[in-house]
This record gives structure tokens, C-alpha cells and sequence, in this order.
């Protein structure tokens, strides 16, 4: 059995182990992330950044509630644990900050703010490899953009303190930046994707902005999602606010060979989904083990689709079902254990594990909540589109 089946078998036998218990203020669950555990350890926590403009804080064992953070009136937009302490989370937020605050502490208040420029909304953002620098993309204000990167070392050392920013790139989007997204294993590079289309590729280290970008990549839609894979991460792939996939190597910028993998405009018409069809995409995950991309997508009743990737195109790989009862909004992937959690407009948090048997015996009421607040969250369509012929 080669790696790729292994996987794939693994997959095919997921189940629910666990499902958190639902909140007194349900809301849409947009990001998840678990903590980065020192090696042979599992990780203990679980963020997840909420349609409520905040960000609460599981057990990863249990997924019982810990805390949960907010900056009211700001919107909290993603979240992201440290690479080299499980206790540190950021997120980004829509009054121009990334605050970083530490779940040991019993306080709501941020152990270091990340203060941007007066007119900057920040949408996205991401923490390097070694958590030396943290990056945030803006949503378009007038006729600028940006990029603002901070030096975050030390955010731990002292009491809470202001930082501001080592620099910006301004010239290389000109719509808002919705994704950003650091490499595994290469601190200085970075990736940043955006509603004009634009997937580009930086290395920080370079002494200006026409300098750093490496590359940029046109997806002709607007950017979903972004990330690496491919041997040493040599891969970059994107996805599209209606439903497309692009996927390119990076590899072969120095060659004359073509740097497209794959370019499909609508993945919703490219794979067969039997009796289940695909309303929309959630994002993607590179397997190193089996040196193979995925792609999660669901359906608005909560089914979740898990897509195998090659250069020959897309194919299903399996799907979960009798989990969540709406749209599924977030996903994260645990390598370590197989394990997957997945949050959606239910306000379920989920863990799926290979041959789990969920021990509650009566299922949660499934719930689809309206959310709130208008947020600048994702919307899918989910009318299903007339298959092509």
C-alpha cells in the first residue's frame, strides 16, 4: 500500500470523537488553530476566531471552553498560535492592531499590541516560522494597501507594550490583502493574496519591496486562501472566492518549463461528487508524509468533502457526514494523529479521529444561527450550480 492509499484509507475512517458544547452566544466558528507542542508531546489548546468579533479558547483533549478574548468594538479576524509556545495567541483586528495575548494568564488583556498605521484595517495576517516577525494585510482604504510587518520577539518578556511597525510594502496589491501566509520551513519568505487576483511571494530579507517579491502568480479571481506543499514546500496554491483552484511551482521559475500545476476555474463542475455535489471550498492542506495536497469543501448542510490533488486533476478522496448541520467554515489539520477539527455556522467545534466513537449519545440539536453582525467573513454561495453537460 503506497503512502497516498495509507492516507486515504485513514481518511475514509474518520468519525467524530468529540464536539464542543454550544456556547450561551452561538456564532459562525471562522478560524481554528492548535497550539504548537514542544516534539512527543500532543497539543493542548484549541483557538478559534468567532463571527462575535472574538476569539475563545478550547482544551484540544476535551474541547471544553476555556476563555475567550474580544476587542469590542474591533473584529477579530483569524487566529494563530506560536510556533515555539503553546500559551501565545494572535489575532488580527479590524482597528488597525494584531494583539498577541497569553492563555496562562487569567486576564483579557493583551501582553503585547502590534499598532499599526491610523488608516489600516487589518484583515489577515500571519506569524513566521520562528516567531521573529508577524505580518498583516489591510483592506483597501482610498487608493492604498498594505503589508505592515513587526518585530515580535519578546512578547512575553515584559508587561503589556505597544509595538510599532518595522516597515510596510505598499505597491504590490491594489485591492484588499485577504490572505497571508508564512513558509513551514524558510522564515524570510512569505506569500499574500488578494481580491485583485494577485498571489505574491516575498523574501523579507531583501532591502526593498521590487527586491523581495520573488514572484507573483494571477489566479484571475479573487483569493480565498493560499498556501505551500510539494517537496520542501517548492509549491504555492490558491483558492477563489467562487470556487476556483490554482496551483503553481515555484520550482521552475529558473527554467523554461511552465510553473502551472493545475488552473481550474470551478472546482464545483471539475470533480464527481456522486449524489453529494460541492457548494464551496474551505481551504487546503499539504500531507507531507504522503507528499500530497488536499482540499476541503462542503455542502450547506454540513457535509465535508476531502479532495486529492495531481497535476492529472481532482478527485474525491471522501467525505464526512452527520457532523455538522450547516455550512463548515474553518478546518484544522493535525499531522501528528490524523485528526481533524473542523468549525462551522452551526457554532460546532468538531474533532474527527480514525475509528472514534463519540461517547454523548444523544447528538447536539443541529443549529443554524443568523449571524449578528455584519463581519467581513466569507459568504458562499450555495445554490448549486447547473452542472455542464
Amino acid at each position: 500500500m503506497t503512502a497516498v492509499e495509507k492516507i486515504e484509507e485513514q481518511l475514509a475512517t474518520l468519525r467524530i470523537a468529540k464536539r464542543s458544547t454550544l456556547s450561551e452566544e452561538p456564532a459562525y466558528l471562522l478560524d481554528i488553530d492548535v497550539s504548537k507542542p514542544a516534539q512527543s508531546e500532543s497539543s493542548h489548546f484549541v483557538a478559534v476566531s468567532c463571527s462575535n468579533k472574538s476569539v475563545r479558547v478550547y482544551n484540544r483533549e476535551t474541547l471544553n471552553f476555556l476563555r475567550e478574548y474580544s476587542d469590542r468594538p474591533g473584529i477579530l479576524n483569524g487566529v494563530r498560535f506560536a510556533h515555539r509556545s503553546d500559551s501565545i495567541v494572535f489575532s488580527a483586528c479590524s482597528d488597525g492592531t494584531v494583539k498577541c495575548w497569553d492563555i496562562r494568564l487569567a486576564t483579557q488583556k493583551a501582553v503585547q499590541v502590534f499598532s499599526g498605521y491610523p488608516s489600516n484595517v487589518f484583515i489577515s495576517f500571519d506569524i513566521n516560522c520562528s516567531d521573529l516577525i508577524v505580518c498583516a494585510g489591510t483592506e483597501k482604504v482610498e487608493n492604498d494597501t498594505f503589508l505592515v510587518f513587526w518585530d515580535a520577539r519578546g512578547v512575553t518578556d515584559s508587561a503589556s507594550t505597544t509595538k510599532e511597525p518595522l516597515g510596510v510594502y505598499s505597491e504590490s496589491h491594489n485591492d484588499d490583502v485577504t490572505r497571508i501566509c508564512f513558509h513551514p520551513i524558510e522564515p524570510s519568505l512569505v506569500l499574500s493574496g488578494s481580491t485583485d487576483g494577485l498571489v505574491n511571494m516575498f523574501d523579507i530579507n531583501k532591502d526593498n519591496e521590487d527586491d523581495a517579491l520573488i514572484t507573483t502568480c494571477n489566479s484571475d479571481s479573487s483569493v480565498s486562501f493560499i498556501g505551500w506543499s510539494g517537496k520542501d514546500y517548492k509549491q504555492v496554491y490558491c483558492m477563489t472566492h467562487d470556487e476556483g483552484f490554482c496551483w503553481w511551482d515555484i520550482a521552475q521559475l529558473d527554467t523554461e518549463d511552465p510553473i502551472t500545476l493545475l488552473h481550474i476555474l470551478d472546482v464545483r463542475d471539475s470533480v464527481c461528487f456522486g449524489n453529494n455535489s460541492l457548494h464551496y471550498l474551505v481551504g487546503g492542506l499539504y500531507h507531507e508524509k504522503a507528499d500530497k495536497l488536499f482540499l476541503i469543501g462542503g455542502t450547506s448542510t454540513g457535509n465535508i468533502h476531502l479532495i486529492s490533488c495531481s497535476r492529472d486533476g481532482l478527485s474525491l478522496a471522501g467525505t464526512l457526514c452527520g457532523g455538522h448541520a450547516a455550512t463548515v467554515r474553518s478546518f484544522c489539520w493535525n499531522l501528528t494523529d490524523e485528526s481533524l477539527l473542523t468549525g462551522g455556522e452551526d457554532a460546532q467545534l468538531l474533532l474527527w479521529e480514525p475509528g472514534a466513537v463519540e461517547r454523548s449519545l444523544s447528538k447536539k440539536a443541529s443549529m443554524k444561527i443568523a449571524s449578528s453582525v455584519q463581519n467581513r467573513v466569507r459568504v458562499h454561495n450555495s445554490s448549486l450550480k447547473s452542472r455542464k453537460k
